[in-house]
Formats: C-alpha cells, sequence, structure tokens
C-alpha cells in the first residue's frame, strides 16, 4: 500500500484520508474516488488529496476484517459486517466470556495493521454485549499478514462465549450457638441473589448445625434432590482440610479438591466435588454483594465449566480485589458495555401505487408478490420488523400470511409518506435502537445490504444515520438510530425522511454497496418488468 499526497490527476482509485469538503458538500474518508469526484474537486479548485492506493499483495480493510471475524470466534458469539475495517463480535447469550489469551497475543504481534481485542478472560456478558473486534488500522493487510493470522485461528476459535445453564443450586448454611438469626437469612439471601444472576436458581436451603454429621447428611440430601452446585455456608471459616465442611465433604463421598485462593478477598473458599457436583465451601466474605474469589469461581460452574485446581491457584495475577478510592461522579455514571444495537425494520408498504395503476406490492416477482419479497429480506436482518399498510390493507396482509410480522394500519395514507413513516416510527417497542426505513417496492435488497447499515451504524462516532449508496448514488432503505425518532415522526405531507438529511449532515454516513439493488424500485409497469427480468 502506498500513502501520501496526490495530484488529481493520479488519485482516481484512490481511497481517500481524510474528509475533504467541496462546493456540493463532502467526500468523507474511507471513499474511493471516482472519475466522477475528481471532475467535482477540481471544479472546488481542489489540486490534490491525501489518499491510500492499494497494491495486489494487499486485502481492503472490509474483506481482512470479515475473514478474520468469520473464524475467530465460537458458539455464542456471532459476527457483524465489517465497515471501515472493524467487525464486532457479540455475545448470542447471556454467559462467560472464553479468551485463548496467548493465541490473542500472537495474532495482535503480527503486524501492526491488524488488531484483535476482546473483553477480560472470563467475564460475564450479556446477550447482544461485544465481546471481541477486529480492527484494521490503514486502509489494508498484507496479504501474508492475513495468511498467518488466519493459520493462527484454524479451526481453534479464540473467543466463545459458554453459556449460563438455568442451574439448580443447594445451599447448606451452618449454625453454632451464637450465630444470630440475621446472619443466616443474610447468608441465603446473598446466594440467591448471586445465583439469580447467573440465570440459575436456588431450589432449596438447609440450615444445620456446624457439626461434621448434619453437613454430611445435608450435603447428601441435596445431592439426592440433584442440586447442582452444592453450596456450603460455613459459621466459622474453613481453615484446615480437617475441618468441618472439607470433612463432610468427604464423608458424603466426595473429595476436596483445592483449599484456599490467591484472592483476597475470597482466600478462605473451598472446591471440591461430589461425583460431578461441584461442591463449594463459601468464604465469610461472600455475605457481602461485593466482588470476591468465591464470584469468580461461581461463574464458572454455573457457565458448566470444569474447574480445576490449577485453575483457582492461576486466578491470583489480578486476584488482589480492593476497593477502588475513587468513584464516578453521578454525572459521568456508570460507563455501559458496547452492545449490538436492537434493529427494527419499517417497511412502508401503504402507498397507492398512483403510476402503476394496480397496485404494485401485489404484482408477482419471481413467484412471489413484491410486498413479501421486500418484507421476507428485511426479517433475515432485524430483530422485528413492522409493515405499515394503507391502501389494500386486507390484501398486503394476506400476502405476508405466515411470516412473523407486525402490521400497522395507516388511515391517513392518502395524505401522504409522512403519516406512514410516524405509524411505523409509533409502533417501535421502546428499547428500539435503530429502525430501517424500507419500501415496499424494492424486493432486490437483500438481507447483507441491511447488516451493512447496521455494521456503520456507531452514535458516538456520529454515524446515527446510515444511508446505502452505488456509485456516488444514494438509495434505500435508511438507517435511523432512535435519537432521530421524534423528528421522523415530525414529518409531514408527502415527504420522506430523506429531507431531514441536509439538517443531520454531520451524522449521516454513506455506505457503499456492491450493486444497485438499493436504487431499484418498481414504480411503473415498464420498471416492474425490467426487475422481473434481473
Amino acid at each position: 500500500m502506498t500513502f501520501g499526497e496526490l495530484p488529481l490527476d493520479d488519485a482516481e482509485g484512490a481511497i481517500l484520508a481524510h474528509s475533504l469538503k467541496h462546493d456540493a458538500g463532502m467526500f468523507k474518508k474511507g471513499r474511493t474516488l471516482t472519475a466522477d469526484d475528481i471532475a467535482v474537486l477540481k471544479a472546488s479548485g481542489v489540486g490534490h488529496v491525501f489518499a491510500a492506493r492499494l497494491s495486489p499483495d494487499d486485502v481492503p480493510e472490509d474483506d481482512a476484517a470479515a475473514a478474520v471475524a468469520k473464524i475467530v470466534g465460537a458458539e455464542g458469539t456471532t459476527a457483524q459486517a465489517p465497515f471501515t475495517g472493524r467487525a464486532n463480535l457479540h455475545a448470542t447469550c447471556h454467559g462467560l466470556a472464553i479468551v485463548d489469551v496467548e493465541r490473542v497475543r500472537a495474532l495482535n504481534r503480527l503486524h501492526e495493521s491488524l488488531t484483535l481485542a476482546t473483553v477480560q478472560p472470563f467475564a460475564i456478558v450479556e446477550e447482544r454485549e461485544m465481546v471481541a473486534t477486529v480492527k484494521v488500522i490503514p486502509f489494508a493487510v498484507p496479504r501474508a499478514v492475513l495468511a498467518k493470522a488466519l493459520a493462527i485461528i484454524g479451526n481453534e476459535p479464540l473467543v466463545r462465549v459458554a453459556g449460563f445453564r438455568d442451574k439448580r443450586a443447594g445451599l447448606v448454611i451452618t449454625r453454632l450457638p451464637q450465630t444470630k438469626p440475621s446472619i443466616i437469612a443474610k447468608s441465603e439471601e446473598a446466594m440467591r441473589e448471586r445465583i439469580a444472576a447467573l440465570s440459575g436458581t436456588l431450589a432449596a436451603v438447609r440450615v444445620v448445625e456446624h457439626d461434621i454429621a448434619e453437613v454430611t447428611a445435608a450435603i447428601a440430601a441435596m445431592n439426592a434432590l440433584g442440586c447442582d452446585p452444592i453450596l456450603v455456608f460455613g459459621a466459622s471459616a474453613i481453615t484446615d482440610r480437617g475441618d468441618v465442611i472439607p470433612m463432610a465433604v468427604s464423608k458424603a463421598g466426595g473429595m476436596v479438591l483445592h483449599l484456599g485462593m490467591p484472592v483476597d478477598p475470597g482466600n478462605l473458599m473451598m472446591f471440591g466435588t461430589l461425583g460431578d457436583v461441584p461442591v463449594i465451601g463459601v468464604p465469610s466474605c461472600a455475605r457481602s454483594p461485593k466482588l470476591n474469589g468465591f464470584d469468580w469461581v461461581l461463574a464458572r460452574v454455573m457457565a458448566g465449566l470444569t474447574v480445576t485446581p490449577e485453575d483457582i491457584m492461576d486466578m491470583g495475577a489480578g486476584g488482589l480485589l480492593a476497593e477502588i478510592p475513587t468513584r464516578p461522579s453521578p454525572r459521568e455514571g456508570k460507563p455501559k458495555p458496547q452492545r449490538a444495537p436492537r434493529v427494527a425494520a419499517v417497511v412502508l408498504a401503504a402507498g397507492q401505487s398512483s403510476r402503476m395503476g394496480s397496485n404494485k406490492l401485489l404484482a408477482d416477482v419471481h413467484g412471489q408478490p413484491m410486498i413479501r419479497r421486500s418484507v421476507a429480506a428485511m426479517r433475515q436482518a432485524a430483530d422485528l420488523t413492522v409493515v405499515v399498510t394503507g391502501r389494500d390493507a386486507a390484501a398486503i396482509a394476506g400476502a405476508l400470511d405466515g411470516l412473523p410480522v407486525t402490521l400497522v394500519h395507516n388511515g391517513r395514507f392518502a395524505e401522504g409518506m409522512s403519516t406512514s413513516l410516524r405509524a411505523g416510527i409509533e409502533a417501535l417497542p421502546p428499547d428500539t435502537d435503530v429502525a430501517v426505513i424500507a419500501l415496499g417496492d424494492m424486493p432486490l435488497v437483500g438481507p447483507e445490504a441491511v447488516r451493512r447499515l447496521i455494521a456503520a451504524y456507531s452514535p458516538a462516532e456520529h454515524r446515527s444515520v446510515c444511508v446505502p449508496v452505488f456509485k456516488g448514488e444514494r438509495g434505500n432503505p435508511v438507517l435511523w438510530g432512535r435519537q432521530h425518532f421524534e423528528a421522523l415522526k415530525g414529518m409531514t405531507g408527502d415527504k420522506g425522511a430523506r429531507a431531514l438529511f441536509e439538517a443531520l449532515a454531520d451524522e449521516v454516513v454513506e455506505v457503499a454497496m456492491a450493486d444497485d439493488a438499493v436504487l431499484v424500485d418498481a414504480d411503473t409497469p415498464e420498471a416492474l418488468e425490467a426487475l422481473r427480468g434481473r
């Protein structure tokens, strides 16, 4: 790859390194300059540009990011389409992030052009939360570097999420004559909350004397009930393998695998097994909701992972869990983890087809009604799909029979597109992050185009309106962040949402598409026949 300042006459096909204003607007960085772009820049008095030109030995940034993202994640993850050299991986379940640290380091040490960032190993992640991101730093990766990265990954992905398994835990609480009832209640409450936070259930609780025989019988009873794991919260800390709780595990037929751990708080935890069931001696610090070493072990157990003595001993690096002396101010708040946006597709299907004569949305396209093809594609990329009907509402609903979509009828459809836009936005659930506004008469748009718009969305980087383009021409559908929903609902007349582009220019990002499907609709009989022939 070559990079530097190029005269315009040599810049066709180069990738713009910095956003550049011209008389008609702005070309944003990352744009591949065409002959028409060069003409616009010359007319605006621009003589040189900073740009990159790839060589045959370079893999373009999106292609390289997609190749790594496709194989770097295993079960419990899904890869997002790449955009500007970034491809994110998100969790598909609530669980524990498992990271192959050594191979992540090996990949990142290959070359500065290719990076992989992950969450902390064994971090608890929510569904949709980002767990890793592949980022190409320049505009391309040397082909040899990408080959080495793919070889490091091979058939063994570097990141996965072990989902929590809805386990039914059992709890044994011991007491001494001086143990207060409030301590017993606090112990149960703390364990119930911890188990619930890991998608499990505290299925059984027994309170017994702090005595080997009684604890042995309680552990056996929990095992007979099918509890997994079995937690033993002692009235007194475990100080030796000959102490009450370790001895009770042994007498119940179990095995004490490890006593203590190099994590503070949490040093006095015991880990054992009874058959395949983990039995954990809970340290007294776990009565507090604050993080301690027991939490690390419990999370692995609730995700169905095998815990070994070596695993526990290796927790010492980073195991000093001291209180952080400074906390964020209320204004700063607690940073939220990055997550995949919850996407709604709003398909506008209320038009009058005035230039067609009949309702074009019901016309046959390759064996299906046009509207069904359009909606089916949106459904593959979005979390939910809302279809706004107007003219021939019953027939449109019939054409969509069997598809799990939400139908919203716009009784004011004759007043223009803005009324359908408002009806669609108002029908969205409150947790919707983005809306992809699609037209029902564009059946060639596939789910990959929508996924590419979703990948481009980043409100933190002022990319909250994502517009598809083909050879410089803007098309549909358009993605809108929820911060613009009120503006969309405020549209009037027969205007589409495009009327907001100028006012939101700083938030608009153009997303290049591989074909012209985002430009092709069917407003006339001639256009419909041409579409059918494709």
